[in-house]
């Protein structure tokens, strides 16, 4: 890839590496009127030893194979950072945009928990933003990046960010209603979801950003921003969990099996694995799950009631989205239990609920997307610091982006036990 050349923008980076003050150069029209986001030509870039393009696997169509293409390097914006991305987890939620599950525009770069390297700020970033993400920080990324200004932000709810759901999941881009990314050397937009971690660079709103030690490896701690982060904002916040609580996982894959470290990490005294495989569940044992159940074999309520002396759980989570996991989850939990449902169906797929039994014993059903990235990403850091989450156990397979593709099929088909990540270095 062509390096960069003298340009119009002063890069942290370069300025970094050459340990002097640089002025800089005047300019004008740099940028077209409606998005500061496409260059306007192949040599508007940032000044410094960046190359002028990146690999990424790029999603041309719904269920066919994502290639290696070529991308204009993105610039951030305003309270964005440029990443260069170290590692990628790969995650079913993936899977429901190239199946086109639910909508989503397309071509698109997939990928949404990487950790990496601050490379830059936006231009007009706030001090302390730069102050708390200096150039060269380890960071993990969130897959929900909050805006940290519409209404659910104000109010502390981040994982419910207007911003965030109309902008990324409806629009494929950032809060301005742009992606950052084009391909090379056309200049046509590729959508992001996320921030588009299947690439050599991707750029992130800081507030989806924390900080990592150098104690925490880049490939295991990818999947802190979405299958951690997942099961933290489940328990914490959907379920509001307590030590001593007794909690059931139904389906323990990448987000479940975090979900079970979570649980015993805040204390669960009592926590059951589900799941049809039994390497998964062996999985779920090493994660700390107390006792399994194969649904495959046993009738899952019943079998969490003996357990649990014939009340039920206090907790049940369900992460794989389908109608039949839904009910096991609502009848598995205890009178005055609660029901959390964190895993993404197709679009119009719905589910029944026994309306006498959920008002008389007061069975607590809630939906769970994700935590929230300012207030819990730097908590789930430290529980991961300290060796509350087993975050290198969870990660089974370490692969190449040339092989993203491949191993996408491979999780479609049930293939992948824990969690596979996608290495760029």
């Amino acid at each position: 890839m062509a390096m960069r050349r003298s340009g119009v923008r002063l890069s942290l980076l370069a300025g970094r590496a050459v340990g002097a003050a640089l002025r800089p150069v005047e300019s004008t029209a740099l940028y077209s009127t409606s998005s500061d986001t496409r260059p306007v030509k192949d040599h508007d870039y940032l000044l410094g030893t960046l190359p002028e393009t990146m690999k990424a696997a790029v999603l041309w169509e719904p269920k066919k194979p994502m290639t290696i293409e070529e991308l204009k390097m993105p610039i951030p914006q305003v309270g964005e950072v440029l990443i260069r991305t170290k590692a990628c987890g790969v995650c079913h939620s993936d899977l429901h945009v190239i199946n086109q599950d639910l909508p989503y525009p397309i071509p698109c770069v997939l990928g949404h928990e990487i950790t990496g390297e601050v490379v830059e700020h936006g231009k007009h970033t706030d001090s302390a933003t730069i102050q708390r993400l200096p150039v060269g920080s380890r960071v993990v990324g969130s897959f929900i990046m909050p805006c940290g200004g519409c209404f659910f932000c104000v109010k502390g709810q981040e994982d419910l960010c207007e911003s965030f759901f109309k902008y990324n999941r409806g629009m494929g881009g950032l809060y301005d209603g742009t992606t950052r990314l084009y391909r090379s050397p056309s200049g046509d937009p590729v959508y992001m979801y996320s921030m588009g971690g299947l690439a050599e660079y991707c750029v992130v709103p800081a507030n989806g950003l924390a900080v990592i030690p150098e104690t925490l490896p880049y490939s295991e701690s990818a999947i802190i921003g979405c299958a951690v982060f997942t099961g933290y904002g489940a328990m914490k916040n959907a379920a509001d969990m307590r030590a001593g609580e007794t909690v059931a996982v139904i389906g323990t894959g990448g987000v479940g099996s975090s979900c079970v470290q979570v649980a015993r990490a805040f204390g669960g005294r009592i926590v059951i694995g589900v799941d049809i495989s039994d390497k998964k569940l062996e999985m779920a044992k090493q994660m700390g799950a107390t006792h399994t159940i194969n649904a495959a074999k046993e009738d899952v309520p019943e079998r969490i009631r003996e357990i649990t002396g014939g009340r039920g759980v206090d907790i049940a989570v369900e992460a794989l989205g389908k109608p039949a996991t839904f009910n096991q989850a609502v009848m598995s939990v205890r009178d005055g239990g609660r029901a959390v449902m964190i895993g993404l169906a197709p679009s119009g797929v719905t589910s029944e609920v026994d309306i006498t039994r959920l008002v008389r014993r007061q069975i607590k059903i809630v939906g769970s997307y994700g935590a929230r990235a300012r207030q819990d990403l730097p908590n789930i850091v430290g529980l991961a610091e300290l060796g509350f989450l087993k975050i290198e156990s969870a990660v089974t397979q370490k692969r190449k982006l040339e092989e993203a593709d491949k191993v996408y099929s491979e999780l479609d088909k049930g293939e992948i036990t824990g969690r596979a990540v996608i290495e760029l270095r």
